[in-house]
């Protein structure tokens, strides 16, 4: 399936981010999340005036709000050097046992997708996160034995969709736990004015506004159509993004001012035209657009729902009364009663 520009997911050009300067290296820059962003700063100049390591931390929350930034940002901060990693590249307890004996005193270890490591791996992980020690069985059957290495303090970083998704022995382990929300209009204008400068590229205000409430409250996503815009000012418009310029963009990407793109309309218009609103079963209404329902109830729907215009039920999904002035469709003076599964 085609890449959606609008999907939260990591792809190679998010990827290059970091090397033209797009993230932040500093809380100062980092904008939006202002409560965690408090609460981290005073972490840290505990953890330094200390001469400490940074407790563990772990972040969830959607693709794309900026797990992986923040612990960038965390190392900057504390002056360390940081190892990344992710959970799936993992794939022995021998692969993080060389990453773990690889790392200096306070150094920071990112692992993307924690919740993908398998439980041998994860297992390695408890006494180096508790005790800063790793320890390592040599040889096999009777003769086997243990051996206990002492590892240097370090901060483990952990990032997660959701919580949830981790073990409770490993989620209990980390003493920071934050969930990164979506990002309001306004704080997505300072983003994207900030990114527009670093690409030098011009954008007046009223361009980062369309930009910003296309954006689906995801930095990421801002990113992308700025430099999707930006191509598009550069070729039609002098270089210059004003808001009309910006929205003929947005039409050409098949991206509405809310940010919905194609996919998303036709599941609404599946749910209005095929199930008279619902309610329907999640099921039903993949086979329906050809998805998968894992895709469907973690990509598609989130946004939908925050936008007020999909609810989910105890007897299936249905759409409020504002998707037919979205759709422009005179909803049925009688709405439907039967469950659709």
């Amino acid at each position: 399936m085609e890449e959606r520009i609008v999907s939260a997911n990591r792809n190679i050009e998010d990827d290059q981010e970091i090397e033209v300067g797009l993230r932040p290296r500093s809380l100062k820059e980092y904008v939006g999340q202002e409560k965690i962003k408090e609460k981290l700063s005073i972490y840290i100049k505990a953890a330094m005036d200390r001469k400490e390591a940074l407790d563990h931390v772990l972040l969830y929350g959607p693709p794309g709000l900026g797990k992986t930034t923040l612990a960038h940002i965390i190392a900057w901060e504390l002056g360390v050097n940081i190892r990344i990693t992710a959970g799936p590249a993992i794939e022995r307890p021998g692969d993080l046992a060389a990453i773990l004996t690889n790392l200096g005193h306070g150094d920071v270890l990112f692992i993307d997708e924690i919740h993908r490591l398998s439980r041998t791996v994860e297992e390695i992980l408890y006494p180096a996160m508790e005790d800063n020690a790793l320890d390592i069985i040599i040889g096999k059957g009777p003769g086997a034995r243990s051996l206990r290495l002492d590892l240097p303090p370090f901060t483990l970083i952990g990032a997660t969709v959701r919580a949830g998704l981790l073990t409770s022995p490993l989620r209990d382990r980390f003493g920071v736990v934050d969930r990164l929300d979506f990002y309001t209009p306004s704080e997505l204008e300072q983003i994207i004015t900030r990114s527009a400068g670093i690409l030098n590229v011009r954008v007046e205000k009223e361009g980062a506004v369309v930009i910003a409430q296309a954006s689906r409250g995801t930095p990421r996503i801002a990113n992308r159509l700025l430099k999707r815009v930006r191509d598009y000012a550069q070729v039609k418009a002098g270089n210059v993004i004003t808001g009309p310029v910006a929205g003929e963009a947005l039409k050409m990407l098949q991206l509405d001012q809310k940010g919905l793109d194609e996919i998303d309309r036709r599941l609404l218009l599946a749910l209005v035209e095929k199930f008279e609103g619902g309610p329907v079963g999640l099921d039903t209404l993949a086979a329906c657009i050809s998805e998968e329902p894992e895709t469907l109830e973690d990509i598609y729907e989130p946004y939908l729902m925050q936008l007020g215009l999909l609810k989910r039920t105890a007897r299936g999904r249905m759409v409020t009364a504002e998707v037919y002035s979205y759709l422009k469709i005179k909803p049925k003076d009688e709405p439907q009663q039967k469950l659709w599964d």
